[in-house]
């Protein structure tokens, strides 16, 4: 970060922003900065960050998410990065400065200050002018806090509400620029020395006006800075409506947001106005590229986490020496899918859910089991079973009635169900929480006389299996395909998590008669370890495609598990285009053509539809789904999808997961694609 020409380093990451000043609505946007410090609070009491000045500046203690501690981590350290990097680049210079605009009850001056690394730098806070008394009553109150900054009796004076010899804290909103110049040059902030900005998610908060004018000003009254912004992107898909409507709860709304929707707008916004270098980086890649590899697994083993789908990745390059992957091509467009709902919300209830697993049990009958999701009106792990039934071309709720109701569903998640036949089907593993050991098998039985007096009501039989220890069952997030070996029917159950294990590479085969563990011989290149993978049967063997591997990274890879007259073996499917790499998406095979539907991948500029591959040439088309036609987002993962092959359909169910603090998204309804077009397409 070289200093004698203007730049600004911009930081873009579409989930795990808290900020604050500079709204209409002063009271509502504090509010969000004090939820983000006590997030950041959680995080270092959980050993993600260090930071000790945290608990002294927030007061209360609330325990977060891990996937809120992972987002905050991400974030803390990324400011960190380039904080610490500006402070390396500028030790040559007699002065520099720090201006942290929005700072709220950020301990970055104490960090700083006890690792002594401000030698000939002075920080500047600039907040609310409530917020900035607020934090100056705690630091004279905390002895800890005042004997580091020290106190020159500078407070008092017009809007300094507490002045140290390198710390200056002022009361200032900042969309009042001229009452901002006025505050800092009062203050002594110089306009001539290198200066680095910091504004975390507080642009956000003010008209785009007003925050573009405070972007300009500093670079024409600068000539020696550098700009580092945290924001949120990609306001269009899914999380990021989920995450507009929590601040407009909030009454704090993204104003910028839709003015500034991605990385691109950003390097747009700085480049017009003044700054020579602008460049993004999305925080999960800044974790995969800038975070050590032994750090990346020390914060990964911190606590149970199993939470992958609300970190999506996407991919832009931070530095212009960093070789952006192949991932970070545009996705290749070869047409669209048109979402349609199949049936109305009101006629299928229970089917907000997400981590579950559905089934076509016969051509017309559709059987849901599992995941988490809403029930009279609260999020719980799902306990009920539901069946979708096809009457006159609609889809609509059919009536399960439990031949057993004292051996209720367990809640489990993340298993995988396998039908049989029309009146047999296997689970296999699951999970609670992801602390918890596998759940073991479960018989789903289907008595033949279910629909003799009422075609609507589907009878089950939960029968458990014994032992309900097998190695196999110990899994989730894991796949089970039906295989054929010597004529024998077979379940091949690869890859997931274990309570032990983050991600796992082993296969087991299932005799589906006996239902014991089969050893047969697999040889050939074994996969990369996975889970949230698919899976799918094809030509008496099995198909796994893409999943999350042990980095967390998301995987390209497809690999056919094909039988052999002495066993198994593992053959790589090459794909041309490469198969862009995702997970926690559905699969089926259909005519030769591989279907992979949603999951997450590295791409900031869109989300996953519906990709096909040709498993005789390889060829790889990409087709994007059209929502227009829905009223809500529409999150395609961790959902299940159901081929009616006859019917060259696909129906969505369920889908979604937690939007990182900002709320749970679950998609209503199911909704239908229709594959006729692309699978004739050659």
């Amino acid at each position: 970060m070289s200093l004698p020409a203007r730049r600004s380093r911009s930081r873009g990451c579409r989930r795990m922003g808290r900020g604050r000043p500079g709204a209409p609505r002063p009271a509502a946007v504090q509010g969000t900065g004090g939820s983000s410090a006590v997030s950041k609070c959680s995080a270092a009491a959980r050993g993600y960050i260090q930071d000790r000045f945290l608990r002294l500046l927030v007061g209360r203690q609330r325990r977060r998410a891990p996937l809120v501690h992972r987002g905050y981590y991400i974030r803390a350290r990324a400011v960190d990065h380039c904080v610490q990097d500006f402070l390396l680049k500028t030790q040559g210079c007699p002065r520099t400065q720090i201006l942290s605009l929005g700072a709220g009850f950020d301990s970055l001056y104490f960090r700083l200050k006890d690792l002594g690394l401000l030698h000939h730098t002075v920080v500047y806070e600039v907040d609310f002018p409530s917020v900035a008394c607020q934090k100056a009553a705690l630091i004279k109150r905390m002895e800890e806090l005042s004997a580091l900054v020290g106190d020159t009796g500078g407070e008092g004076l017009g809007v300094i509400t507490f002045s140290g010899e390198d710390y200056k804290l002022l009361g200032v909103d900042l969309s009042e620029l001229s009452e901002l110049e006025r505050a800092l040059e009062e203050a002594g902030l110089d306009s001539e020395i290198p200066t680095l900005f910091i504004a975390e998610v507080v642009l956000a908060y003010m008209e785009s006006s007003r925050s573009d004018a405070l972007v300009r000003w500093a670079a024409e009254r600068f000539p020696r800075a550098c700009f580092l912004l945290y924001e949120q992107t990609r306001p269009g898909d899914a999380f990021g409506r989920v995450m507009q409507q929590h601040f407009r709860q909030l009454s704090s709304a993204l104003r910028s947001l839709a003015q500034y929707p991605d990385c691109e707008a950003q390097q747009r916004r700085f480049s017009e106005r003044g700054w020579t270098e602008c460049s993004v980086m999305d925080m999960n890649e800044f974790f995969t590229c800038c975070t050590p590899e032994d750090e990346q697994q020390r914060v990964q083993a911190l606590e149970p986490f199993d939470e992958y789908e609300g970190m999506e990745p996407s991919w832009t390059p931070l530095l212009s020496n960093m070789t952006a992957p192949r991932d970070g091509a545009p996705v290749r467009v070869a047409g669209s899918v048109t979402a349609a709902v199949c049936a109305r919300h009101s006629e299928v209830p229970s089917l907000r859910r997400y981590g579950h697993h559905s089934v076509l049990m016969k051509p017309n009958v559709i059987l849901t089991t599992g995941g988490f999701g809403e029930e009279d009106g609260q999020h719980c792990r799902m306990r009920n079973f539901h069946v979708l039934i096809k009457h006159g071309g609609c889809w609509k709720a059919g009536c399960v009635k439990q031949e057993n109701p004292d051996k209720r569903w367990d809640g489990r998640l993340y298993h995988t169900v396998s039908c049989l036949s029309n009146s047999l089907a296997l689970v296999v593993g699951g999970r609670t929480s992801p602390s918890s050991a596998g759940l073991g098998m479960l018989w789903l039985k289907f008595p033949d006389t279910s629909n003799a007096l009422d075609p609507d009501v589907i009878t089950v039989e939960l029968v458990p299996v014994q032992p309900a220890a097998e190695p196999a069952a110990l899994h989730w997030r894991h796949s089970t395909t039906e295989v054929m070996f010597k004529g024998e029917k077979y379940l091949f159950v690869y890859g997931g998590r274990s309570a032990m294990e983050p991600v796992l590479g082993d296969w087991y085969f299932l005799h589906t008669q006996e239902l014991s563990c089969s050893v047969i011989p697999v040889e050939g290149p074994v996969p990369e370890s996975r889970h949230s993978h698919s899976a799918c049967s094809w030509r008496g063997g099995a198909l796994i495609a893409g999943g999350l591997g042990a980095a967390e990274r998301p995987l390209g890879s497809v690999f056919f598990l094909r039988e052999l007259e002495h066993g198994f073996q593992w053959q790589r499917v090459e794909t041309h285009p490469l198969l862009i790499p995702r997970y926690s998406h559905s699969a089926h095979v259909h005519e030769g053509k591989l279907l992979l539907v949603g999951g997450v991948w590295l791409h900031s500029s869109s989300v996953p539809g519906v990709t096909v591959v040709d498993l005789m040439t390889g060829l790889c088309s990409d087709y994007t789904i059209d929502v227009e036609h829905l009223e809500w987002p529409l999150m395609l993962h961790n959902h299940s999808s159901v081929l009616l092959p006859d019917e060259e359909e696909l129906l969505l169910i369920g889908g979604g997961g937690n939007c990182f603090s900002f709320g749970t998204h679950l998609n209503p309804e199911p909704v239908s694609l229709s594959l006729s077009d692309i699978l004739t397409r050659r």
